[in-house]
């Protein structure tokens, strides 16, 4: 037993003085059992080189091909207008001169307006899209396209309330862009603007959309696209794409600075283009179904439980002889469905109204005083209205 015994201690001890000798190595010699180890062929293989982090589905780095497969679609517009102004052109004689100061008279002058517009037809004959305030009352319509090749264009039809025009050039192998065919535009969407801001053309700024279904202009069936993309003067009639290069909107006019605001564009939406653009080059004009009211978001009670935004449309006016008034519908009723469709708000109900075909007839269903009613409304033709934008509202 005791040579077992003694043969441990031995090996103890020689154990206890290779850990101080190691120890004393490693204190002043760092890294030398590292080097020990490989040099027999004792290192610990390598970890394995972590995989990159999976690159999240946020967007491509660089949209240049959306603006690839756009951009040869925008063309510059060139509107050259005769504007008549007043002046006065004084006597030479002195005392005619002090006596009636001058006499009345007129001259005339050549303007030039910038914008952009957007080719969506090639079937023989090539449309552009722009805005109407673009090509307004120009004596002369230039478009240069993408490829520098110079089109004289005539104008097909406008829409005042919209801000459309469709214009006709004769040329050649025209690339037409895109529309968008997809889900709806969605607050936080990536969208580009392409178009010839202050003549620097083929520009293009990006941004997101910031809301949809905006109105300006309370009377009218509006509904447009509100971006943060930089839409500057000569802008108008450009395109608003997506990240895909499709088209979404037409660009039509900014709130400036002038109102303290900055970032605030807006487009009309891709489906209302399209509409205006079929009824221009079938008819020349736009008509629009109107029962003859005015309307107002439904008032709610705070204390009534109800949600703030309730479903329908309040009438706040009947207009005398009108088709609502001859349907005995009246102030203060609160409609609820045209039609087939459900009336959300309003806005919902306008442009319902405006797609109804004059000389048809719809039933129109709501409450008045809380008792439902139902009656049939003869839809006629709109007449034009000449609603203006806001003090601050600035074509670009």
């Amino acid at each position: 037993m005791k040579p077992t015994v003694g043969t441990f201690a031995f090996i103890a001890r020689f154990v206890i003085l290779g850990l101080a000798l190691a120890f004393v190595i490693g204190l002043f010699w760092p890294g030398s059992g590292e080097r020990l180890r490989e040099r027999f062929g004792l290192a610990a293989p390598p970890p394995p080189a972590s995989a990159p982090a999976a690159h999240r589905d946020t967007g491509p780095v660089s949209y240049a091909d959306a603006v690839a497969a756009a951009a040869p679609s925008v063309v510059n517009i060139y509107a050259n207008k005769i504007i008549t102004e007043q002046a006065l052109r004084m006597y030479s004689n002195p005392v005619l001169q002090q006596l009636f100061g001058g006499m009345p008279t007129t001259y005339q002058h050549r303007e030039q307006t910038l914008g952009s517009g957007v080719i969506v037809s090639a079937r023989g004959q090539g449309y552009v899209l722009t805005n109407n305030h673009v090509i307004a009352n120009a004596a002369d319509i230039q478009v240069l396209l993408y490829d520098g090749r110079i089109a004289k264009a005539t104008l097909v039809g406008a829409d005042e309330e919209t801000d459309l025009a469709v214009l006709k050039i004769d040329a050649s192998n025209l690339p037409v862009i895109h529309m968008a065919d997809r889900q709806p535009l969605r607050a936080g969407d990536v969208v580009l603007a392409i178009g010839n801001p202050l003549g620097l053309n083929q520009t293009v700024t990006m941004g997101i959309v910031s809301a949809v279904g905006r109105q300006l202009n309370s009377a009218s069936a509006e509904d447009f696209i509100q971006t943060d993309a930089a839409i500057n003067l000569g802008n108008s009639g450009g395109a608003l794409i997506d990240a895909e290069g499709n088209l979404v909107g037409i660009n039509t006019l900014l709130i400036g600075k002038a109102a303290g605001a900055e970032g605030i564009g807006f487009a009309i939406p891709v489906a209302t283009a399209k509409k205006v653009l079929d009824q221009i080059i079938a008819t020349g004009h736009v008509v629009r179904g109107w029962i003859g009211a005015d309307y107002a978001f439904v008032p709610v009670p705070a204390n009534s439980g109800l949600p703030a935004a309730a479903r329908g449309a309040q009438v706040t006016a009947v207009y005398p002889g009108g088709p609502a008034a001859q349907a005995g519908i009246q102030p203060h009723d609160i409609l609820l469905r045209i039609g087939t469709d459900d009336i959300l708000d309003p806005a919902d109900l306008r442009r319902h109204e405006a797609s109804l075909k004059p000389g048809s007839t719809v039933e129109v269903s709501g409450l008045r005083n809380g008792v439902p009613f139902h009656v049939p409304v003869q839809v006629v033709q709109r007449p034009p209205m000449n609603a203006s934008p806001g003090l601050n509202d600035q074509p670009p």
